[in-house]
């Protein structure tokens, strides 16, 4: 097994490698620090796309992602919460 695919350890198999999608704009989003805009939240973040930022779908609108290096080996998606988190308020009737 290559060193680079033991950093990336994720649920697919090791001879498979890490999944991850091809941004053609992405040596642009690196020089003029545009983000990438997607709806790929299963794509594997690999250690060359440290310092580019991401706008991830989810579901509803999308979620700045600015990817460091101890989200290497991680998905997108999992910046890019899907559900709000839940507030409950009391009523000032009680």
């Amino acid at each position: 097994m290559r060193p680079s695919l033991a950093l990336l350890k994720s649920g697919r198999s090791a001879w498979k490698g890490p999944y991850f999608v091809s941004f053609p704009n992405l040596r642009d989003a690196l020089q003029n620090h545009v983000p990438i805009k997607t709806q790929a939240r299963s794509c594997t973040i690999l250690p060359n796309f440290v310092g580019i930022r991401f706008m991830v779908h989810n579901g509803k609108d999308y979620v700045p992602v600015l990817v460091t290096q101890d989200m290497v080996g991680h998905k997108l998606g999992e910046f890019s919460h899907t559900k709000k988190r839940f507030v409950y308020r009391h009523t000032k009737n009680k």
